[in-house]
């Protein structure tokens, strides 16, 4: 697969870090931010790579020329004067089959391969890469819908299925942390309807086009808009605060830890009774509030290099006391206040299922027993199925005996009940300071 480096940005709000290059090549420990995105596609298998420039784009041709030193073909797509961001897409000629398309000024390390795969199974005509993220309440967020389970015993799954897009700007209440990483897999059959949508203003495409606002948004209703959720390093170098987050986090070997093929570690952590005040079967979303120093502790997994993962069961699903969008909107409710708080989750897994039997309004299709109520691993095993984890390097923290059981099945190195005064802050202090 090619693909298309945004690289002629001129980088306003980095200036005093550098003011006289192109922000794609302010260099970090040693090399241009445009250097590690490079060698990352190369480690991928993608050696194809067209750098769109502008502003001192000179600089950018002379420092990497025609990209054989580093492994790859470069070739340039060279703005006379500013497309917008998604404007060159339509005056590049060789854009007949799906491309990559990235920004120039972030630090990843990111398993493209994995990303690929998702979009060519979803036959996509953009699959968008999200990522929750410390401060989602001044970011543009993804939204998408959750499927029930086709068949009794089976879990719950994102479609993934773009359904909404929220721009930092839009008031919004709660909703689940996933930031729009400015990554995208874009199929030629995208720009080809993006153009019906210009027709009636322009006798052809304008010369300057915005990503998001004419291409990406406009089209999120045709349902071939896709969410791919990773919890690798991606870091916009739009500020000098997160240029120097970004300098420590490369010196300790964290941006190389985070890509998905590495063997990831996890705090797999209960909901009610750990995260959030238990209130018996939560069904009222009022009733959710956040046990003090919670988020806190979750922003010291964040930091530490393991994923914070939610597992929790939810009968109130099979006992008829909620739907899975009411379900949905108290979780986004505990996004919402971790995110306040700085702290945030890399993924949230729950068991819709309860086997007794016998109850008003209950439904019948999630009376079931199944493999993901704890003490049952399958919430654990999937979540390291699907983020590639080592469950032996990785804890369980609950507060009922459900939960030790879990990870004890499961594999897990160590498994913590909290009770008698043991929270989940203390919990972590001591996890992360053995």
């Amino acid at each position: 697969m090619k693909a298309v480096i945004m690289a002629g940005g001129m980088g306003t709000r980095i200036a005093s870090i550098r003011s006289d290059i192109p922000k794609p090549m302010i260099e970090i420990c040693g090399k241009p931010i445009l250097q590690y995105q490079i060698e990352n596609l190369r480690e991928c298998g993608i050696t194809s790579i067209t750098l769109v420039i502008g502003h001192l784009g000179s600089v950018i041709k002379d420092f990497f020329g025609d990209g054989s030193q580093f492994g790859v073909q470069l070739s340039y797509f060279e703005e006379d004067h500013p497309l917008g961001t998604g404007g060159a897409l339509f005056k590049m000629k060789d854009l007949s089959e799906d491309f990559l398309l990235l920004c120039g000024d972030v630090i990843f390390d990111l398993d493209f391969n994995r990303f690929i795969d998702f979009h060519k199974s979803h036959h996509a005509w953009a699959s968008l890469m999200v990522h929750p993220n410390g401060h989602p309440y001044d970011s543009s967020l993804i939204e998408t819908a959750i499927v029930p389970p086709e068949q009794e015993g089976g879990m719950p799954s994102d479609s993934c299925k773009v359904i909404r897009w929220s721009a930092k700007e839009e008031p919004r209440l709660y909703y689940r942390n996933r930031v729009n990483a400015g990554i995208e897999i874009i199929s030629p059959a995208l720009l080809e309807e993006t153009k019906k949508h210009f027709v009636p203003r322009h006798p052809e495409t304008p010369d300057k086009v915005d990503l998001d606002r004419d291409i990406l948004k406009p089209n999120i209703a045709g349902g071939r808009i896709y969410a791919y959720d990773t919890p690798e390093y991606i870091k916009d170098m739009g500020t000098p605060d997160r240029y120097y987050e970004t300098e420590a986090d490369i010196q300790s070997g964290r941006v190389k830890a985070r890509n998905l093929r590495q063997k990831q570690k996890a705090v797999f952590l209960d909901r009610d009774g750990t995260i959030n005040k238990d209130a018996g079967f939560l069904t009222d979303i009022n009733d959710l509030e956040l046990i003090p120093g919670a988020a806190d502790a979750i922003k010291k997994i964040n930091r530490s290099g393991f994923l914070a993962i939610v597992v929790t069961n939810q009968p109130v699903i099979a006992r008829g006391e909620l739907s899975f969008e009411q379900l949905q909107e108290i979780n986004n409710k505990l996004e919402t206040l971790l995110g306040k708080e700085g702290a945030y989750i890399d993924g949230l897994y729950f068991c819709p299922h309860h086997p007794d039997k016998g109850f008003a309004g209950e439904r019948p299709a999630y009376k079931t027993v199944c493999s993901c109520r704890k003490p049952e691993p399958g919430l654990l095993l999937k979540a390291a199925k699907d983020f590639n984890i080592d469950l032996s390097e990785s804890y369980m923290i609950g507060d009922s005996s459900r939960d030790v059981q879990a990870g004890h099945t499961a594999g897990c190195r160590q498994n913590i009940l909290l009770h008698d005064g043991l929270t989940l802050s203390n919990c972590i202090d001591g996890l992360l300071n053995a």
